[in-house]
């Protein structure tokens, strides 16, 4: 059955005439040059390798396959590329490609470099992958180094001699230092050593007075201690904005000496008070027992002079003149006012 139709499309081939054989053999041609071309135009950068051609910046076909088999940010990749030769830098691609597998931004990275060049800072490309590799924004950094930022610190309160507190605000300049942005402290460190020298500065003046009347004694003070040591920036200056008075601290803890000595005195005498009541409860008790001891004895008293009638120790009229003896004191105590209690002679 194919036999017979491939020999009846042979018979019409023969049939036509040579010119429309020629037309039919240049038609199936370009068709097949055009999906060669589309296919060519699917699977290979084309686009992007005639960017990079018409725009100075050569790159080979085989590194444009290798970076979409290797499933880089190729358009990415070579949009910097032509950046860096348009600005004039001498850039390799591989290096770009490098940086993009270890996960660094290389926009930024071209960006820094531009810039850095127009402003002729030192800035190599190893330095800037480093720095973006380190987790800084490298392109921020050169901003920053051209121009440079103000850094506002928050409310500083620091306490003169005197005891009055200050609430001191500042604005520090800075500038980035390339140099010193991988392992460098940031803006954190550089607020801290600035409020540090605040801090030393108002507590160090005999009043408070000082510091209002002359604040730049704290931006020469902070200055000249180099705070920006081992930081990834270069203090310019530091100005004062505000300077306010606040509490005055040093009445504020007299008061509260004063309070607590109060409390401490108030506890004291409360302890003495209440070892002197514990104390006369005691004698109360002793006074009661003597009492019980004293009537103990009167009790005995008229067992032992019945005793000593019995015995003829004591005579009758011994007896009577001790009774004459006790009534007469008893009348002289009347007479005096003084009624003692005499249970002998009740």
């Amino acid at each position: 059955m194919f036999m017979n139709m491939a020999t009846a499309l042979a018979d019409v081939y023969e049939a036509m005439s040579p010119d429309v054989g020629a037309i039919i053999g240049i038609t199936v041609g370009v068709i097949i040059a055009v999906i060669i071309i589309i296919a060519l135009f699917v699977l290979l950068p084309v686009a992007t390798w005639f960017r990079a051609l018409v725009s100075g910046a050569k790159v080979s076909m085989a590194r444009l396959v290798g970076m979409k088999l290797r499933r880089n940010s190729m358009k990415m990749i070579v949009e910097a590329y032509i950046s860096a030769k348009k600005a004039g830098l001498d850039i390799a691609i591989d290096s770009l490609e490098t940086h993009a597998m270890a996960g660094g931004d290389v926009n930024k990275v071209v960006y820094a470099l531009i810039s850095a060049h127009s402003a002729n800072i030192t800035l190599t490309l190893d330095t800037a992958k480093a720095i973006d590799l380190a987790g800084r924004d490298v392109f921020n950094a050169v901003k920053v180094s051209v121009n440079p930022k103000v850094i506002e610190t928050p409310i500083i309160a620091a306490v003169a001699k005197d005891g009055i507190e200050l609430r001191v605000k500042a604005r520090v300049t800075v500038r980035a230092n390339i140099a010193r942005l991988i392992g460098g402290a940031g803006e954190e460190t550089i607020i801290a050593r600035v409020g540090e020298g605040i801090v030393t500065t108002v507590g160090s003046s005999e009043t408070h007075k000082e510091v209002i009347e002359n604040p730049d004694r704290i931006s020469k003070t902070v200055l000249d201690k180099g705070l920006d040591a081992g930081t990834a920036f270069e203090i310019l200056s530091i100005d004062i904005a505000d300077v306010d008075v606040g509490r005055n601290i040093g009445a504020q803890l007299q008061m509260d000496q004063a309070e607590a000595d109060k409390r401490i005195a108030e506890a004291q005498a409360e302890e003495r008070r209440a070892m002197a009541v514990a104390l006369e409860q005691e004698m109360k008790a002793k006074t009661q027992e003597m009492k019980a001891l004293v009537i103990k004895a009167e009790a005995e008293v008229p067992m032992a002079m019945a005793e000593a009638l019995r015995s003829g120790k004591m005579g009758v009229m011994d007896y009577y003149n001790m009774q004459n003896v006790v009534a007469d004191t008893n009348m002289r105590n009347n007479l005096a006012g003084d009624v003692p209690t005499d249970k002998n002679n009740k």
